[in-house]
C-alpha cells in the first residue's frame, strides 16, 4: 500500500495547503487516536494517552489545538508539553508510560512549513504499517465518543526540567565542561530553552545564538542548516568550539576554534573512535549519503559499517537489525542507542564533548585521520509524482557519469522525503570532476522534471 500523506518523517507541508490544514489535523488526531485504541492492550475502563510537543513556529498553536480536539473526540487523553525538541517527546513518551508521542514540527524547513510525526510507546518512530493504518482511517467518517468517554487534556509543567536532567545523565559523571567556552546556536527553535540549561549546568561558558524565537524566524540564517552564523559567533567570541542544532533539535553540526565545520559524518566518527577505544563500539550504520572517506575510516578502526536508506528511521531500523549502538547521517542526525531511542542533537553533542574530554583532544585532532572524498549535492525541484526513475534521459546520464568516474566515486539520485526535490549527489577523488558531473546531471534532471 503506497503512502499518501506520510513521508520519511511524518506528514509535512506548507501550512494552509493540504495536508497541513486545520481540518486534516483534526481528522489525523482522530484517526491516530482510533488506531492507538485498536492496537493497545488496555485494562477495562482505561483510556490511552499521548503527549504533544512542538517547535516554535507560529502555526504550532493552531495545529496543537486541532490535534488535541481529534484525540479527545477519539477518547484519548492528551498531555501538552509546549515547545520541546523532538527527542524530548520521544523520551517523555517512555518516561510517562504513554501510548504515543506527537511532535508538531517541520524540523529544518522554513517557518511557513509544519508537520506532524509520531513516536511509539517505546520512544521510536512508528512502524510503516501503523502509519498506513492511520492513513486508511482518514478515509473513514470522523465520529465522536460520548461525552463520558471523551479524552481529557492537561499541561505538563515539569516537562523541560525532566528532559534537561535526562540529557545531563548521558554525560559521564566523572567529567564536566568547566573551562570550555561554547557557542550554542538553537536555531530559534524547539531547543532554545533546554539546550542552554544542559550545557551551562554541566559547567560550560556559553555564547548564545538563535535563542529568541518569534514564531517566524526558526531556521532563518541560523542553526545546523546555516552554520555560518555559528562559525561567526565562534570566531568573534574566541570560543573553544560551537554547537548548532536544527529547528526541532534532533540534528547537530559543530565548529572548532578555527572555524572549521564538522558535519554528522565527522561527529559520528569522533563518537565511534572514542567508543572503540573504550571497547563499547560494535558497528556503525550510515546512509547512502555517508562519505566514502567516512566508511573507510570506520573500517580502519576495525568496526563493521553498513549503509541504510536515507532517513533516521531507516538508520535506526538497521541498527536494531544488526544490534549496533551507533548510527547517523551526514546531515547531523546521530543516534546513540546506549543513550537514547532516537537521534538527539543535544545528546550527540554531549557524546562528542565527552570523547574530547576523555581523549584530551580537539575536534581537529580527533578527525586527523579522516579524509573525505569531495562530494557535491544539487537539489533539483520536481513536480509531485514525477517518475524520475523511469526516465531514459536520466538513466543514460547516470550511466555516463558512472562510467566517467571509473570506479573512483559514486552517483546517487534520490527523492527528498520531505520536499518536492530530487537530490543529485556525486562523489569522487577529483573535486572539479565531481562538481562538473553533478551539475551536468542536475541539468538533465531539470530538463525532464518540469
Amino acid at each position: 500500500m503506497s503512502r499518501r500523506y506520510f513521508g520519511t518523517d511524518g506528514v509535512r507541508g506548507c501550512v494552509g495547503e493540504a495536508p497541513i490544514t486545520p481540518d486534516f489535523c483534526l481528522r489525523l488526531g482522530y484517526a491516530a487516536g482510533k488506531t492507538l485504541i485498536a492496537h493497545e492492550h488496555l485494562r477495562a475502563g482505561e483510556r490511552p494517552a499521548v503527549i504533544i510537543g512542538k517547535d516554535t513556529r507560529i502555526s504550532g498553536y493552531m495545529l496543537e489545538s486541532t490535534l488535541e480536539a481529534g484525540f479527545s473526540a477519539a477518547g484519548v487523553d492528551v498531555y501538552l508539553a509546549g515547545p520541546l525538541p523532538t527527542p524530548a517527546i520521544a523520551y517523555l513518551t517512555r518516561a510517562l508510560r504513554l501510548q504515543a508521542g506527537v511532535v508538531i514540527s517541520a524540523s529544518h524547513n522554513p517557518f511557513q512549513d509544519n508537520g506532524i510525526k509520531f513516536f511509539s510507546a517505546a520512544g521510536t518512530k512508528l512502524p510503516d504499517a501503523v502509519e498506513l493504518e492511520m492513513e486508511a482511517r482518514l478515509d473513514e467518517p470522523m465520529g465522536c465518543e460520548p461525552s463520558s468517554r471523551l479524552g481529557k487534556a492537561q499541561r505538563i509543567d515539569d516537562a523541560r526540567g525532566r528532559y534537561v536532567e535526562f540529557c545531563k545523565s548521558t554525560f559521564p559523571n566523572e567529567l564536566d565542561l568547566r573551562g570550555l567556552k561554547i557557542a550554542l546556536d538553537c536555531a530559534h527553535g524547539a531547543a532554545y530553552m533546554v539546550a542552554p540549561k544542559v550545557f551551562h549546568e554541566l559547567g560550560a561558558e556559553l555564547v548564545l545564538v538563535g535563542v529568541e524565537p518569534n514564531g517566524i524566524n526558526i531556521n532563518d540564517k541560523v542553526g545546523a542548516t546555516a552554520p555560518q552564523a555559528l562559525r561567526d559567533a565562534v570566531l568573534k567570541s574566541g570560543a573553544d568550539l560551537g554547537i548548532a542544532l536544527d529547528g526541532d533539535g534532533d540534528r547537530i553540526v559543530m565548529v572548532d576554534a578555527e572555524g572549521e565545520i564538522y558535519d554528522g559524518d565527522k561527529l559520528l566518527y569522533v563518537i565511534a573512535k572514542a567508543a572503540k577505544a573504550a571497547g563499547s563500539a560494535n558497528g556503525v550504520v550510515g546512509t547512502l549519503m555517508s562519505n566514502l572517506g567516512f566508511e573507510h575510516a570506520i573500517g580502519r578502526l576495525g568496526l563493521p559499517f553498513a549503509r541504510a536508506k536515507v532517513g533516521d528511521r531507516y538508520v535506526l531500523e538497521m541498527m536494531h537489525e544488526k544490534g549496533w549502538r551507533l548510527g547517523g547521517e551526514n546531515s547531523g542526525h546521530i543516534i546513540c542507542l546506549d543513550r537514547h531511542t532516537t537521534g538527539d542533537g543535544i545528546i550527540a553533542g554531549l557524546q562528542v564533548l565527552a570523547a574530547l574530554r576523555q581523549e584530551n583532544a580537539t575536534l581537529k585532532e580527533m578527525c586527523s585521520d579522516l579524509v573525505f572524498y569531495p562530494q557535491k549535492l544539487v537539489n533539483v525541484p520536481m513536480k509531485a509524482g514525477f517518475a524520475w526513475s523511469s526516465s531514459a534521459a536520466i538513466a543514460d546520464a547516470v550511466q555516463a557519469a558512472t562510467a566517467e568516474l571509473a570506479g573512483s566515486g559514486r552517483v546517487l539520485l534520490r527523492p527528498s522525503g520531505t520536499e518536492p526535490l530530487l537530490r543529485v549527489m556525486v562523489e569522487g577523488s577529483d573535486p572539479a570532476m565531481v562538481d562538473r558531473i553533478a551539475h551536468g546531471l542536475a541539468e538533465v534532471v531539470r530538463s525532464v522534471a518540469v
